[in-house]
């Protein structure tokens, strides 16, 4: 005990083993959903639920190791909510990709998403981003993984009149809305968990009253890896074609937005900044980095650190021991597969929607007064939910940014890699369009 307390010094971070255990448990708790979500949400794109749930997990778990013992921070990580939707339903459905070559496209974004952190050249292409379109960005998802929850239960609904109506309100949309206002009503009264104990509570309403059917058993083996595993580096000779090559860097673009905009929220929340920079900040970054990697492997979409480590970091956690906690419990997550049955998309679908409406926080931060970055950042929040795609939402407004730049007379405020990323997505744009 005494050896685990000097490793993770527990006297400067002034904090305690017991501490540490529940703060790990408590963020497990706030993220434990993604084992049934990424499913759910992977498993449109054809690919087999059980070992997505396994690939998930063991990916979620190997990186809160890495954190935990090597970054020694107090950050979880696990498959990212909204590149799994860019996987899904952008390059899957939306561009008719199959999952395995989609999953080539992660393994290889994740290598250079690896080489980029070895050689320390990760920040200097995130700094080239301005901020506002950053905020958009991480914002526009949000809105996006609101939509695909409120279709995915039924409460919005195809219209030939209206583009989108209200759904029906009736049978299974009854489990969203029941496990949505437990959700809101927890999470207002600061009640850790809360997004967990929501679709918990939907699920127990939706086997009441006859919506789920009632699962066979609770505990059993782990579902088998083989469905996914290593399929992408059997399909990277598929990454052939300029739209591919548009993927990869829309995966590495998504997750470098997603991951290093977290990991510096979550940094400022534990008191861990010292002179406005990230002590370690390489090693968290590589933790993330190779997290990445294994994940695209083992058969899941890009991870990266979570928002809900604020709720082990809220309630004392601060050092690796929290992410070591959370990351073998979710090991132990593994033998509850069973329950992917019970997790509908009427009962998962209210993550989704919470989820959308923490990140919709950045869009307060956007300088909506300055038109020449309120127009490319609006571009990009609306862009992403109405064409039902973060690509197309993202070049939207990086293609409208240098232009309403130089209209502004400030063409020479534009980073230079934002004059490439104009060029990028104009091809991504004409390939998407033409299918060339």
């Amino acid at each position: 005990m005494k050896n685990i307390a000097n490793y993770f010094e527990f006297d400067q971070l002034k904090t305690t083993f017991k501490r540490e255990l529940v703060a790990g448990f408590t963020t497990f708790v706030s993220m434990a959903y993604i084992l049934f979500v990424n499913p759910s949400i992977l498993g449109a794109s054809g690919m087999n639920k059980g070992a997505v749930f396994t690939a998930t997990a063991l990916s979620a778990a190997f990186t809160c190791l890495v954190m935990g013992i090597y970054a020694k921070y107090p950050f979880a990580s696990a498959p990212s909510l909204g590149v799994n939707a860019f996987f899904t339903y952008s390059v899957c459905i939306a561009m008719h990709i199959p999952w395995q070559t989609a999953l080539a496209g992660v393994f290889v974004a994740s290598l250079i998403f690896l080489l980029l952190t070895v050689l320390k050249i990760r920040e200097t292409i995130i700094n080239s981003i301005p901020t506002d379109l950053k905020y958009a960005i991480s914002s526009g998802i949000g809105l996006f993984i609101a939509f695909v929850g409120l279709k995915d239960s039924g409460l919005i609904v195809a219209d030939k009149s209206t583009l989108v109506a209200l759904g029906d309100i009736k049978g299974a949309v009854w489990v969203t809305l029941f496990g949505l206002l437990i959700t809101v009503v927890l999470m207002i009264m600061n009640v850790p968990g809360s997004i967990f104990i929501g679709m918990v509570a939907g699920a127990i309403f939706g086997m009441v009253m006859g919506y789920i059917p009632l699962p066979h058993q609770i505990i059993s083996s782990i579902p088998s890896l083989k469905p996914t595993f290593g399929v992408a580096i059997h399909s990277l000779s598929q990454i052939n074609s300029v739209q591919m090559w548009i993927v990869v860097f829309t995966f590495l673009l998504v997750t470098f937005f997603d991951t290093t905009g977290t990991l510096i929220g979550l940094a400022q929340q534990g008191g861990f900044m010292k002179d406005n920079k990230m002590p370690r900040a390489g090693r968290a970054l590589m933790a993330d980095s190779t997290g990445m990697l294994v994940g695209s492997v083992l058969g899941t979409s890009p991870v990266g650190a979570y928002v809900e480590s604020s709720a082990g970091i809220a309630i004392g956690g601060r050092s690796g021991l929290t992410a070591v906690v959370t990351g073998l419990l979710f090991i132990v997550g593994m033998f509850f597969s069973p329950l992917l049955s019970v997790a509908t998309s009427q009962v998962t679908a209210p993550a989704l929607i919470i989820v959308g409406v923490l990140m919709a926080e950045n869009m307060a931060k956007i300088h909506w007064n300055k038109l020449e970055v309120a127009i490319p950042a609006f571009l990009i929040l609306i862009g992403m939910p109405l064409t039902y795609s973060i690509s197309n939402g993202l070049a939207l407004g990086f293609i409208a940014y240098p232009i309403t730049m130089i209209a502004a007379r400030k063409g020479k405020e534009v980073p230079p890699l934002m004059y490439v990323l104009f060029f990028v997505f104009i091809a991504f744009m004409w390939v998407l369009n033409f299918n060339l």
